[in-house]
């Protein structure tokens, strides 16, 4: 691990950690050392990532016929993917400790490290989620309401994004903000309250800090997270099954180089 400058935040009444600045080949890094993570602990992690590619694959084709929720369900992803990479963060956090691969289910009970924080982050996730969906349906119901589009293949067809081009336009818009603030806040949240026994508002504020103090950094780490997943959506979850376990474990390593260690 090279030197790197330290960032000391600070918030009312919160002890933050240090926050780490990065260099813009940090994140592929990141990359190489989630690779080299799934590759050590392949049998679960590919178990883990069949599961959450079959049931994401699941949820799709049930939600196929209606547009807004098919949409919102493949953004939305990307907001509560932090939950379930939990998974992820626990075997790589065994791995860096030079710890034997757990029992099959040990790593999903996680959680109970530091349970009120977690249970209120899922919350937080949740609700986001929910309005996010009727956002989305808002959204369908102001541009699409009355132009007869009822298949998602006619919707995404290039036929479909030419005539509806300011509905996406304002998607995207709508999207990118939410998804920004999201990113910002989860980055490396969840792996920190796993990990520490910190509270809810301090390790989304130090995921704040982190983002804001390596803005250009963490948007590149935000566009390949958001690049792997589209190939992972465009492969109708197969690839998904070794890119989801794969940026889980990428997602430890981000948390351990941007967060100072205790």
């Amino acid at each position: 691990m090279g030197t790197h400058t330290v960032f000391h935040p600070h918030a009312a009444q919160m002890d933050l950690p240090g926050i780490r600045s990065v260099t813009a080949d940090q994140p592929f890094q990141w990359l190489r050392a989630g690779a080299q993570d799934l590759i050590k602990a392949w049998p679960l992690s590919l178990f883990y990532g069949i599961v959450a590619a079959l049931l994401g694959y699941g949820l799709l084709q049930v939600a196929e016929d209606r547009p807004h929720l098919w949409m919102a369900l493949i953004s939305g992803f990307l907001f509560v993917a932090p939950v379930l990479a939990t998974a992820f963060y626990s075997l790589s956090h065994r791995l860096e400790h030079h710890h034997r691969l757990p029992r099959l289910f040990v790593p999903l009970l996680s959680w109970r490290a530091n349970p009120a924080s977690f249970a209120l982050f899922t919350v937080m996730l949740l609700f986001v989620l929910i309005s996010w969906e009727r956002i989305s349906a808002i959204l369908v119901g102001l541009f699409l309401g009355g132009s007869g589009v009822a298949a998602l293949p006619d919707l995404l067809s290039v036929d479909g994004i030419r005539e509806h081009t300011a509905f996406f336009l304002a998607y995207m818009a709508f999207g990118g903000v939410l998804a920004l603030l999201i990113f910002s806040l989860t980055v490396v949240s969840l792996p920190m309250m796993l990990h520490r026994k910190v509270d809810f508002a301090t390790a989304l504020v130090t995921s704040f800090m982190a983002t804001r103090l390596n803005f250009p950094v963490m948007l590149l780490w935000g566009v390949l997270i958001a690049g792997l997943v589209a190939i992972g959506f465009l492969t109708h979850f197969i690839a998904m099954a070794v890119i989801f376990p794969w940026l889980g474990h990428a997602s430890w390593h981000a948390y351990r180089e941007l967060v100072e260690r205790e």
